[in-house]
């Protein structure tokens, strides 16, 4: 009889042990779990943090300048008239153009005055590179509006895709690489105007 008691008394310190090592298992599963699910967190973050780098920088700047309210007038911002050279090579041709910025409020149009100096060196720079025969057309006027626009805002850290390399490389063919869709970045400067246009 003595060895049945002794095997009863054995029997609850195994089944002890056997409780441990389970809980022991659990408490490693849920440790490895959490991990994972931290790791796969971590790499979704990973990304975002990424974008600050470029793209959402942009989108900072995009929120810093959020678009006009339907029903306030917009507020215009003149430039001096640019008085230019052009790159015609058989003529020597020059252009007087007035331009006068379209934004949405009057605090936008305070920020853009404070890079008029920036902003009329970058137009002077589109509008030397320009010859006679660009400007006359309609098409070519389009045109200087949307690299004025894209330079004016250039000076404030805000970068413009172009329309027209856009469109170009839509056309390409896709690559197996799958290019990451910008998000849109939204201008202060809503409008170029054309006050004159006189090329002689």
């Amino acid at each position: 009889m003595s060895a049945a008691p002794a095997a009863a008394a054995e029997a609850p310190k195994g089944g002890g042990k056997k409780k441990l090592i389970i809980i022991i298992a659990a408490v490693l599963l849920l440790v490895l779990v959490g991990g994972g699910a931290a790791l796969m967190l971590m790499k979704k973050k990973a990304p975002a943090d990424g974008e600050e780098d470029g793209e959402g920088a942009t989108q900072q700047v995009a929120a810093a300048h959020p678009p006009p309210k339907p029903g306030t007038p917009p507020t215009y911002v003149p430039l001096d008239p640019f008085t230019v050279n052009l790159a015609d090579k058989e003529v020597d041709r020059f252009a007087q153009i007035g331009v006068t910025l379209e934004v949405g409020d009057p605090k936008t149009a305070d920020q853009i005055k404070a890079y008029l100096p920036a902003i009329r060196s970058n137009v002077l720079m589109v509008l030397s590179y320009k010859t006679s025969t660009e400007l006359l057309t309609r098409e070519g006027k389009e045109k200087l509006a949307r690299e004025i626009m894209r330079e004016s805002v250039r000076p404030m850290g805000i970068e413009l895709e172009d329309e027209e390399e856009e469109a170009n490389a839509d056309e390409e063919p896709k690559k197996k690489k799958k290019k990451k869709k910008k998000p849109q970045v939204v201008s202060p400067v809503t409008a170029v105007l054309f006050s004159t246009f006189i090329v002689q």
